[in-house]
């Protein structure tokens, strides 16, 4: 199934995206894509649901992002050997962990605005998790029972902040806008190779990032298992899994986004996103 949450940011209802790209309303089912509707039972509840049942959308509103209650939404750094090497940064050994502020989450046309005081402002296409059920201290065998199922991401960072204003990379990537998500949540059935997905990258038209989740460091299953072991991970909340090469940060010289660019990106079975820059306002 590919779950959306359309309308108005804050108000958005859920909806599917029936087999032949129509829009349909599940508010009449179902309160949310949030808590127990993303677990294996009541993603079956909803799989059982006949799609041309469902009310029509109008197709022209707009996507917020697919999941909501997200209460932890977690990223992972240096997951691409490549593009730790065109940061001059050291593989890791282990997952590196940090947090982006839910408050930054946007659905995935809407706008990305430089915060006030950034001149280095950047892209990142990623897989990102969302957790079905409970997932405290699993197996990497068991991980995959506690995803819901995965969506894109575009883990937008500000590498000054990041980088050189001392403590966790949380300050350079949770300002408003730096989360967008989506345009759908697809279910794990419906994926047959979670290591097997192309993702890509455009500025203003032009290729920026080419990879596949085939070349994580860290595959999904170890991810959920890893980050079980120190903290629960509840329904809803989102794991993004790190970016392949040709970051901004990587460039030489760098180059970073500015007011008017046009970001888009995108995922075998994800969809695609679009974003245009905006200059911070107040």
């Amino acid at each position: 199934m590919r779950l959306v949450r359309f309308g108005e940011a804050g108000k958005e209802k859920p909806g599917l995206i029936d087999a032949e790209n129509v829009l349909r309303d599940l508010s009449g089912e179902i309160d949310d894509i949030a808590g127990s509707h993303l677990s294996r039972a009541g993603l079956d509840r909803i799989r059982a649901l006949d799609p041309k049942s469902l009310p029509k959308a109008d197709p022209s509103h707009r996507l917020g992002p697919p999941v909501a209650g997200t209460t932890n939404f977690l990223a992972v750094g240096r997951n691409y050997a490549e593009h730790a090497a065109e940061t001059g940064s050291d593989v890791p050994t282990e997952p590196l962990i940090f947090n982006k502020a839910i408050s930054c989450i946007i659905g995935p046309r809407d706008d990305i605005v430089i915060p006030k005081g950034s001149n280095s402002t950047d892209w990142e296409v990623e897989l990102a998790i969302v957790i079905g059920e409970r997932a405290l201290n699993v197996s990497q065998a068991d991980a995959l029972d506690h995803v819901a199922g995965f969506c894109l991401c575009n883990d937008v960072s500000e590498r000054e902040w990041q980088k050189n204003r001392g403590g966790q990379w949380v300050k350079g990537k949770s300002a408003p806008t730096f989360g967008p998500l989506g345009p759908w949540l697809v279910t794990r059935d419906e994926i047959e190779d979670v290591q097997a997905l192309d993702l890509w990258l455009d500025v203003n038209k032009e290729r920026r990032q080419t990879g596949t989740t085939a070349d994580m460091i860290f595959g999904v299953a170890h991810l959920v298992s890893y980050i079980s072991d120190f903290l629960a991970l509840q329904p809803g909340d989102i794991i993004t899994t790190g970016t392949p090469p040709g970051v901004g940060a990587g460039m030489k010289p760098p180059l970073f986004l500015k007011a008017g660019d046009i970001v888009a990106l995108g995922g075998s079975h994800l969809g695609e996103q679009r974003q245009v820059v905006k200059a911070y306002s107040g």
